[in-house]
């Protein structure tokens, strides 16, 4: 059968409509009053900005800065003679004030509006027509509707929070507002956050504020994880443009008003209306489960048969790690011809698919069985018999920026020895598994810098590898769940099976937690979503060789 090069509804259920993204701007989503899925098992750490993310405090800081504004510029005009403009609560606190320090939001209002002021010292009291005092006279406003007014908070964002934390994902809040401390205190939310940064920081720190990324890098620093493994949620262009500028693996924001096509220019991956439009790609703790506990698919193997029992079995099988041992090189990873028999029976018996990260004629050539479905580059790339392909079409747009990529990974990294750079039509990996130890941060190093200078492309982790993939929402739970209607496999009468070994499988995992079986080869994860483990690709081995059995039997009438 002939299949479109986009795909299907099943591969992308759940998701918000969107506009084609252009090339630049591929897999950031603007949505509004829809849903959005992150998965977490990406992120090891959130930040959070404050006001207008966890408390509407935001109204209260531009109702102080009006305030502030209108109160100094009638002053101004009383003794020059200029008209009076009264600072625009929206627009004026938005495009000035919004996010940035508060001596650099008075510079930059008033910048706008032609005056000049000395920056005076922040000891300047209230009064005086210095920056810091007109700064330090707004923060007297906004303390006084504080004590008077409370806290209004974003149910939301603090269930969020606390979904986060109950997964173990540390978080972390950062202001440029001095006084975020003392909103969490007033609104009772200091037990959310592990870390707390605010704009004493920034000047006790020699920090620069928003839109340069300092906060958020120091957050996570503190945090003990590296931007890519971080996601920003941000309400403010410029704290979108901070988390954008620091390489952060998400940036999540948050457009309320009008402001959501100004965010996602610039550099929001995904722009929601509220944090209740942001769902969660978490297993419940009852599915999700530490590898320790895990039972083996062997030793379980009749229970695995008893649930085959009157259904047809579909199986999609990893091939790094799982048909095949790691290896040093990845050109080393030849299939065992016991191992191909093994898995050509199973094909003459049920629908099999191979899923790689490698690219597909790659794996197709690894392996070397016609009957099989392709899914190369972690699905970007599939094709199988009968005509059934699928290119993505988004994937097909970066291709120029991965090979570039990898060109400039290939050029810096040569003078480390050991370290491996292998294009992908659709990724680049980085394998280090040959680098010394005292040097691997050193090519981390080179990866993260290429993935600040292009936003275009996410790192993603596997066993001594860094992998860089165009940033869009693809995956190889997404390329199952794609198959599996492709192939009109997705009903109760058919039992899914998925066997891998790396962090980029346990997406299959969730794809097929409801309706399949998962299982985990190698056991070096903490925890996993799949139902069962095997120790090893000989184990797998073994594990296929049983299913062929069951398989024969049924078909012979046994």
């Amino acid at each position: 059968m002939k299949k479109s090069s986009r795909p299907s509804h099943a591969a992308q259920q759940d998701r918000p409509a969107a506009k084609a993204p252009s090339a630049r701007t591929a897999g950031r989503q603007s949505v509004s009053g829809a849903d959005a899925d992150v998965r977490v098992a990406d992120f090891a750490a959130a930040i959070f900005d404050l006001d207008g993310v966890v408390t509407r405090t935001a109204r209260v800081h531009a109702a102080s800065w009006k305030r502030l504004f209108d109160e100094y510029l009638g002053q101004r005009a009383a003794k020059t003679g200029e008209p009076v403009r009264p600072f625009d609560s929206e627009r004026d606190y938005r495009r000035y004030v919004d996010g940035k320090p508060r001596y650099d939001g008075v510079e930059s209002f008033l910048q706008a509006r032609g005056i000049t002021l000395p920056r005076g010292e922040p000891s300047d009291p209230p009064e005086r027509e210095t920056v810091c005092g007109l700064g330090n006279r707004k923060n007297q406003y906004f303390r006084e509707s504080l004590q008077q007014d409370g806290v209004e908070v974003f149910d939301s964002a603090v269930a969020l929070i606390r979904r986060l934390r109950s997964r173990r994902i540390g978080t972390a809040l950062v202001s440029s507002s001095r006084n975020a401390r003392a909103v969490l205190e007033v609104a009772g939310l200091e037990e959310l956050f592990d870390i707390c940064l605010d704009g004493n920081d920034i000047a006790r720190l020699g920090l620069r504020g928003k839109p340069a990324p300092d906060l958020f890098v120091k957050a996570a620093e503190l945090l003990g994880v590296e931007p890519q493994r971080a996601m920003v949620i941000e309400d403010a262009v410029s704290g979108v443009q901070a988390g954008r500028a620091g390489g952060f693996g998400l940036v999540v924001g948050i457009g309320r008003a009008d402001q959501a096509a100004e965010l996602e220019a610039s550099g929001a991956d995904i722009v929601v209306a509220d944090l209740a439009d942001l769902h969660l790609s978490v297993l419940p703790e009852t599915v999700l489960r530490a590898v320790a506990v895990v039972p083996r698919a062997l030793e379980q193997y009749a229970q695995i048969e008893r649930e085959l029992s009157g259904r047809r079995a579909a199986v999609f099988l990893d091939y790094d790690g799982t048909l095949t041992p790691i290896v040093e090189r990845p050109d080393l990873a030849v299939l065992a011809e016991d191992m191909r028999a093994t898995v050509k029976a199973l094909a003459g018996l049920c629908r099999v698919a191979i899923i790689s990260g490698r690219d597909r004629v790659d794996v197709e050539r690894l392996v070397g069985l016609d009957e099989l479905i392709y899914a190369g580059s972690h699905g970007f790339d599939i094709a199988g018999p009968d005509g059934l392909e699928l290119q993505h079409e988004q994937g097909e747009a970066f291709a120029a920026v991965v090979q570039r990529a990898a060109e400039r990974l290939r050029e810096a990294l040569a003078p480390i020895a050991g370290a491996l750079v292998e294009p992908k039509r659709f990724a680049v990996a980085v394998h280090y598994r040959q680098v010394a130890e005292a040097e691997v941060a050193r090519v981390e190093a080179v990866v993260d810098q290429l993935l600040g200078e292009t936003p275009d492309l996410r790192k993603t982790h596997g066993k001594k590898v860094f992998e860089l993939r165009p940033r869009f929402d693809w995956d190889k739970g997404k390329a199952v769940s794609w198959l599996l209607e492709a192939l009109g496999l997705h009903g109760p009468e058919v039992l899914p099976f998925y066997l891998g070994d790396d962090t980029t499988d346990e997406d299959a995992f969730v794809a097929l937690a409801e309706h399949g079986i998962g299982i985990l080869v190698g056991c070096s994860a903490p925890e996993t979503a799949a139902r069962y483990v095997l120790e090893r690709p000989a184990d797998v081995q073994r594990f296929l060789r049983n299913l062929v059995g069951t398989l024969e039997d049924r078909r012979h009438g046994g």
